[in-house]
This record gives structure tokens, sequence and C-alpha cells, in this order.
């Protein structure tokens, strides 16, 4: 899920819960068809995603949105994230910058 185009995908399907049509999600993504359509091969092979085929205007549409696996899964990686951030952050005011690496290091 940490590609990136995986990860726009799972934080626009999380952003709205009803599912987003293929089209919208693929300008929101920045994606062409074929590669949103592989993606969210990938996402629904891993249980992640919902696809869901119906017609509006007589034109056939595609709903995709979050299963609550994905939805769990993503709760769970960007809660990763977060802790990530959070040691980086705490590790920067700890450790005051510019100060030599010492041992065998020299500035390149």
């Amino acid at each position: 899920m940490h590609e990136k185009a995986r990860l726009g995908i799972m934080a626009s399907l999380a952003a709205n819960r009803d599912g987003v049509v293929f089209n919208d999600l693929k300008r929101l993504c920045s994606l062409t068809d074929g590669n949103l359509s592989r993606h969210l091969g990938v996402l629904s092979d891993a249980g992640l995603i919902e696809i869901w085929k119906g017609t509006e205007n007589s034109r056939s549409q595609t709903m995709v949105r979050l299963s609550s696996t994905g939805r769990e899964r993503f709760a769970e990686y960007i809660a990763v994230l977060e802790s990530v951030v959070a040691d980086a952050q705490a590790k920067t005011q700890t450790q005051p910058s510019g100060q030599p690496l010492g041992g065998n290091w020299s500035p390149a």
C-alpha cells in the first residue's frame, strides 16, 4: 500500500466513505485508465477495496470504495507513519543539529 499511487488511491477512498466513481478517482490520483485499473486490481486482490459496477444515465459506471479490512489496514498504516514522524521529531529536538558525528565520520 505504500507505493505512491496506491497510497493516493487509499487516501482518496478513505476520505470518501461512500466510494468514488472511477473517473473521479482517476482525476484525484492523476492516473491513466490503465494505470488506475492495474492498481485497483492489486488492491482488490489484497481485499483492501471493493469494486462495484452500475449504470447512471444509461452509462456504465464503476464505483470503488474501501473494504472494512482496507479501512482498518489504512488506519494502521497511517498510525505507523505518525509514529515514525513523532520519533523523528523527538530525536531532532534532543540532538543538536550541526554537531559532528564523531568516530570515523567527516563532512563530505
